[in-house]
């Protein structure tokens, strides 16, 4: 599969790049080709390092490219930048294409970390990226409790959970087949693509226990 990243050139794209290269091509997106294409020049150096071998490349092209050459999307970009990224790109997309949201709806106040879309009575990040997409049912949440800081360094293991949600069975499967080939971490579906709050109000109480009670880069694991 081609494994297209929006937002590429950020802590979370360069480590799906990093892990995702041993067995598919991975094209880092930006606004700027430029810049995609350092990034992936850094991220393929580090997978050389890494690996003895791995079967993908890893390539950089602005983000329009991008929607356009990939089997798998991920949309790693803030929420408030949702409609302005997604009614660029995704009219874009190939049909077959599965686009992944761990798009959250997070913001910072006195108490601690809180949910936009509680707090602001403002649409799931799943809803507001739904808008936009050509055939809906190729949209699937994930990947929102992953440990940036975990993820850019393939040797350490995740060893969690990641909750996901969506309409079509083929696209769940491909995202599955993607959590599975990390290795260590196991998909939990949590349902249909209504019920993605769940899956993105866990980044916040995540976060909030991290901070509380001082743990280092937690996960989620169901046991």
């Amino acid at each position: 599969m081609r494994i297209g990243i929006i937002g590429g050139t950020g802590g979370m794209g360069k480590g799906f790049a990093l892990r995702w290269c041993e067995n598919h091509d991975v094209i880092i997106g930006s606004r700027e080709a430029s810049k995609a294409e350092e990034a992936a020049k850094e991220y393929s150096d580090l997978a050389q390092k890494e690996y003895v071998s791995f079967k993908g490349k890893i390539t950089g092209k602005d983000n329009i490219a991008v929607a356009k050459e990939s089997d798998v999307l991920v949309l790693s970009i803030p929420y408030e930048n949702i409609d302005a990224i997604c009614s660029q790109l995704l009219p874009n997309v190939r049909d077959g294409c599965t686009v992944i949201s761990p798009i959250v709806p997070l913001t910072k106040t006195d108490a601690g970390f809180e949910f936009i879309s509680f707090i602001d009575k403002k649409p799931s990040a799943f809803e507001l990226v739904q808008k936009h997409m050509k055939n809906k049912l190729n949209l699937v949440s994930a990947f929102h409790t992953i440990s940036e800081k975990k993820l850019v360094d393939p040797k350490l293991l995740l060893d969690s959970d990641i909750f996901v949600c969506g309409d079509s069975d083929d696209s769940i499967n491909v995202v599955r087949q993607l959590i599975t080939e990390i290795k260590n971490l196991r998909p939990i579906l949590l349902g249909p693509g209504s019920l993605s709050y769940l899956a993105e109000v866990a980044t916040p109480i995540l976060l909030n226990a991290m901070i509380k009670n001082k743990l280092k880069n937690p996960g989620i694991k169901i046991i």
